[in-house]
């Protein structure tokens, strides 16, 4: 059985990076004055600066895991997904959530399907506190197969509880805070291991109830209790493991990781390499493997912050000078 990777599926982290570099180098343009730029392009939101307060802006989308959706005509819960992979970022950053619009593109109208989607964004809005405020649905059956569904938040932080991780320091702890299943990332590779096994999105998980697919649509988790979490502790950094995995912790600081003690993926992560024959580490380089957000405070912090975020949260290693390494795996 031939070694699945993501680049081989179709996703090539590193060209992507290159893509964003080469945006990046000319979109240099900069507002003077009020609303002014907070930060470069590159974290996980943007932030302008508000006077007392700054505006936190940041746009995602949900991504080829609308597919699966499709193959199972079940598209109640992509909206959760949409609002999740946009408010994480916020709350990456330490802001508060409060308003969001959503883009619907699709091939040919749908009322059923996009009804169902609704259900999902309403969902969303309500377990992070936001108000949707508007959006747009455009029909273009020459660019669109099928649809695709993306968003825009907005969010509010005091400019002295923004968190960048530049007061990141060597032996401060790192808390890991639970996933709810793959999120809305690697998809692309997911697909293609189950398209080349022998299953189907409609065979049972083993020893579950449920089926592959709708494993596969679990939505992602709405970190909300970050809200509380930077109010009680005196935070560091915070990371959203999305696309590219633990390699996503390289943008909060240049100082380096050690995960000694990592949480506990769920099955469809197994099940998943197994059926792919994917490497350990280009599992950890592609999938949040059972961790979809990182927190950084010192030693101190760490029990009240595991409060703050919930069952499973706990303490899985440290800030160290430099490198990722998570157990034997250097990233």
């Amino acid at each position: 059985m031939r070694k699945l990777t993501y680049a081989e599926s179709g996703v090539d982290i590193h060209a992507e990076n290159r893509s964003i570099d080469a945006m990046k180098a000319v979109l240099i343009t900069k507002r003077q004055g009020f609303g002014a730029p907070l930060t470069e392009i590159g974290h996980y939101a943007g932030l302008l600066d508000m006077g007392s307060f700054a505006l936190a802006m940041t746009t995602d989308g949900v991504g080829s895991k609308v597919l699966i959706a499709n193959a199972l005509r079940k598209w109640d819960t992509v909206g959760i997904d949409c609002i999740a992979m946009n408010v994480n970022d916020l709350y990456a950053i330490g802001a508060e959530p409060i308003a969001f619009v959503d883009y619907l593109a699709v091939e040919k109208a749908d009322p059923l399907r996009a009804a169902q989607i609704a259900i999902g964004l309403r969902k969303g809005a309500e377990l992070s506190n936001m108000t949707i405020v508007g959006g747009e649905t455009a029909t273009l059956p020459e660019i669109i197969r099928g649809f695709d569904l993306a968003g825009t938040a907005i969010g509010v932080v005091d400019k002295d509880k923004v968190v960048t991780g530049e007061h990141i320091q060597v032996g401060d702890v790192l808390v890991g805070v639970p996933s709810s299943g793959l999120h809305s990332n690697g998809y692309t590779l997911a697909r293609c291991i189950v398209a080349e096994s022998k299953y189907t999105y409609f065979d049972r998980m083993p020893g579950k109830d449920t089926t592959i697919g709708e494993e596969l649509l679990t939505p992602t988790r709405i970190y909300h209790e970050i809200v509380e979490l930077v109010k009680r502790c005196d935070v560091h950094g915070l990371a959203h493991i999305t696309g590219s995995g633990l390699l996503k912790l390289r943008r909060i600081t240049s100082l380096g990781f050690e995960i000694t003690d990592p949480l506990e993926p769920q099955p469809v992560f197994r099940l998943l390499q197994e059926m792919g024959n994917v490497d350990e580490a280009e599992m950890y380089r592609t999938f949040n493997m059972g961790m979809g957000f990182l927190v950084v405070v010192a030693e101190d912090e760490a029990k009240e912050a595991c409060r703050i975020m919930g069952p499973g949260s706990k303490v899985i290693g440290s800030i160290v000078k430099e490198g990722l390494k998570a157990g034997n795996l250097k990233l």
